[in-house]
């Protein structure tokens, strides 16, 4: 299996998987036309399959113009069959679909909309995640609760360590400053740090990441850091009001 990476608009991956064995073409949240029909015409590939996380639009905008121009069946969660341009097959909450040598299960993690999923490839320790998680950082809780978002981020924090994380934006340099001011004295935070500003420097994506990875540096992973708890001033807080606050932090970082 391939995983190709294609910015779109200011700051947002969409994803091309191409099934090596059964030569299946599968998009995720095509941001835009014009820039993902491009990509497809320069590879020479046709996109039997478009998967949605979410209904916004930076990840729809390409749904019915390039079902249009190529007949692609579009995939997305049932509950929000009404929010999804040209949506043929409407996905249930741990339902398994079947795409050529490829198995896919849908994950229901509201927070950031209600009906937003994530998509995991066991078998290949892949996460399409939109904007749940972002390597150092998750999502805004936009229609959805702050428990909801709290139990969505542990359903990619608790995916097997080698997991890959897609996300939706290059969110990382942002994040990252954010991550530093709380928690300025993690030696992972530090390493990474060098790295994530490197790539930058060069425009190079800093996606995918990795559960692990996350695990070590991202503080939406590290509730019950000690040090975290008390530079926020929660030392005897849940992890739900740990989580809280710092998502409002971020709101106004």
């Amino acid at each position: 299996m391939i995983v190709n990476l294609i910015p779109c608009l200011a700051d947002n991956y969409s994803y091309c998987i191409i099934d090596s064995v059964n030569k299946n073409v599968i998009l995720i949240d095509p941001a835009e036309f014009s820039v993902v029909d491009n990509f497809l015409k320069n590879k020479n590939l046709v996109p039997n399959y478009i998967l949605n996380t979410h209904h916004h639009s930076d990840h729809v905008g390409g749904n019915i113009l390039l079902k249009q121009k190529y007949n692609s069946s579009i995939l997305g969660f049932a509950a929000d069959k009404d929010r999804i341009p040209g949506i043929d097959t409407f996905l249930k909450d741990r339902e398994t679909i079947k795409i050529g040598n490829l198995e896919i299960e849908t994950h229901h993690a509201p927070g950031h909309t209600s009906g937003h999923v994530f998509y995991y490839l066991k078998n290949e320790k892949i996460a399409f995640v939109g904007d749940i998680v972002f390597s150092l950082g998750c999502g805004r809780v936009f229609e959805g609760t702050m428990e909801q978002m709290y139990h969505s981020v542990n359903k990619i924090k608790n995916l097997a360590p080698e997991t890959r994380i897609f996300c939706g934006h290059e969110y990382t340099k942002s994040n990252l400053n954010f991550c530093m001011s709380i928690d300025k004295n993690n030696k992972d935070l530090k390493i990474k740090e060098q790295i994530i500003l490197a790539q930058r420097k060069h425009n190079i994506p800093t996606i995918p990441t990795t559960v692990m990875d996350e695990q070590k540096t991202n503080i939406f992973f590290r509730l019950d850091d000690t040090k975290i708890r008390k530079a926020i001033s929660l030392e005897n807080a849940t992890e739900l009001e740990v989580f809280s606050k710092l998502r409002k932090l971020k709101d106004n970082f």
